[in-house]
């Protein structure tokens, strides 16, 4: 049935504190008068703002406590990938100024925390490396040509429409193959011997990106350092190696060329390994001296958030970054303007086919929304401070890709049609990059059942973003309560709902 919103009034317990010192306790509250709702679903809403709600049989009350502060949010967002920035190009004027504004404009997403790959990676045209000449210890040759065609472009583009700005994590998947023992693009290991050229090199990408006028915030250390089954750009450290590069060469490069301020992140891959990492790179002051966090990915699991290593993780060095820096659905051809399969229990993963027997139970088929929302409300909820998807846009392929490499991303386009497709995936991602904001503090939260998931968080201006997830086949009614205040709504079902109070 129909309940338009409504607000109520309730006693607050007395307990270990006197009523009065309760009621001087609220009154510093603010009053959250104003409440906003907006709702994407399975039936359709796509960030539909609501003002009367489905309401079930079936309530969870939704207690929210913004004196209790966790982690602050560095952002939220996407990647600005070759692939994703030369289909940009292919496309109309409108459709390409239609993207951008949906992804940072102030009528779309607002991506507050993007990433960008250093030299090629596999969501690349080709192999390229900005160091092409073999033993150029000093990178006389270096140059950053190959981005001057489409990722630079997209990035300012982007620049002049976000308000906010963003900012920009660099990874690197694998050193040129000069430098390496196999003197390959794919696998293999940086040579010793040119340790501190690969340091220069990242230095000399941050000042040629700068000259662009484009400041780079933060670099990972190196894409999947565990490698990714030979299959594309790679290159392997263990963590011992990749804490003693950072300790003796990276960090003391960066420090020397006046660089400190740039965001130092380490490991970069799944988090089922992530405990063995952190281990080795806050084992003490000098190994953790120019780590400033951890980069993780999700593809570990198709439902597992991980939330024991994130746990663990985030008491190692409870002062230092945790950002997701990737995530997408991967091995799969996207489904062209066809919401429901972005609904349905079809997808795979990698995993599907390729994991180990003794993993197998962590890649069943999924939900491709529910994935997305279930990890990023995981993640936030177990001291994650970002979260950025991989490509922001891809073909009816799920490409390009020059090992074809095919995936998913939340807008696909047809180039030769000129025509766009923002998935279900868009909509998920921006309930949450578009009111959550950088600087936010997670708030604590505490839910009656398993039912609803959600997180909430303290915005800079003030107001209450609560992100919240119903991935079952039912509407529920929502009793919030923050305080004496107490709001009555409902959430459709299979649905993703965001409450904005002020």
């Amino acid at each position: 049935m129909k309940n338009l919103l409504y607000f109520t009034s309730c006693l607050l317990l007395c307990s270990t504190m006197s009523c009065s010192d309760v009621e001087s306790k609220e009154k510093s509250m603010p009053s959250y008068d104003q409440i906003e709702v907006y709702q994407t679903s399975a039936a359709g809403d796509q960030m539909k703002k609501l003002t009367a709600f489905e309401t079930g049989t079936d309530t969870t009350v939704i207690t929210i406590n913004p004196k209790n502060k966790f982690q602050k949010i560095t952002g939220i967002g996407g990647s600005f990938t070759e692939s994703t920035a030369y289909l940009l190009n292919q496309l109309g004027e409108d459709n390409r100024k239609k993207i951008i504004e949906a992804y940072f404009g102030e009528g779309g997403a607002k991506y507050s925390l993007t990433r960008t790959h250093i030299n090629s990676c596999d969501f690349s045209l080709s192999n390229y490396s900005y160091a092409p000449v073999a033993d150029d210890m000093q990178l006389d040759s270096f140059s950053i040509a190959e981005d001057m065609d489409d990722i630079i472009p997209m990035i300012k583009e982007a620049m002049t429409i976000s308000k906010d700005g963003f900012k920009i994590i660099s990874s690197p998947w694998t050193a040129p193959p000069w430098m390496k023992d196999n003197q390959d693009w794919v696998g293999g290991k940086l040579l010793p011997k040119y340790y501190d050229s690969w340091a220069l090199f990242f230095s000399k990408y941050i000042d040629a990106y700068r000259a662009e006028g484009i400041d780079i915030w933060g670099i990972t250390v190196e894409n999947e350092p565990l490698g990714n089954g030979s299959n594309w750009e790679s290159m392997h450290y263990s963590a011992s190696e990749m804490t003693n590069f950072v300790q003796n060469h990276l960090g003391p490069q960066l420090e020397r060329d006046g660089k400190s301020d740039i965001v130092l992140l380490g490991y970069d891959q799944n988090r089922d390994h992530l405990k063995e990492w952190v281990d080795d790179m806050y084992q003490n002051e000098e190994t953790s001296k120019y780590f400033d966090g951890t980069a993780i990915h999700w593809y570990a699991s198709t439902y597992e958030v991980f939330p024991e290593v994130l746990q663990y993780a985030h008491d190692k060095a409870p002062d230092k970054f945790l950002i997701e820096t990737e995530g997408c659905v991967d091995a799969e051809v996207p489904h062209w303007k066809d919401d429901a399969w972005y609904w349905s229990k079809e997808a795979t993963d990698w995993g599907w086919d390729w994991a180990p027997e003794e993993d197998k139970h962590l890649h069943p088929k999924y939900v491709p929304v529910y994935r997305y929302a279930r990890d990023i409300i995981g993640c936030l909820n177990n001291h994650v401070d970002g979260w950025v998807d991989w490509n922001m846009v891809l073909d009816r392929q799920g490409g390009p890709n020059w090992f074809k490499n095919w995936c998913l991303a939340p807008v696909i386009v047809d180039p030769e049609a000129d025509e766009v497709y923002f998935t279900p995936m868009y909509h998920t991602l921006a309930h949450f990059s578009r009111y959550i904001r950088p600087d936010a503090y997670r708030i604590g939260i505490d839910i009656s059942d398993t039912t609803i998931q959600a997180t909430a968080v303290e915005n800079p201006d003030g107001t209450l973003a609560v992100v919240l997830f119903n991935p079952s086949m039912k509407e529920r009614t929502i009793t919030l309560k923050i305080g004496k205040k107490i709001t009555t709504l409902g959430i459709s079902a299979q649905a993703i709902q965001t409450i904005i109070l002020s």
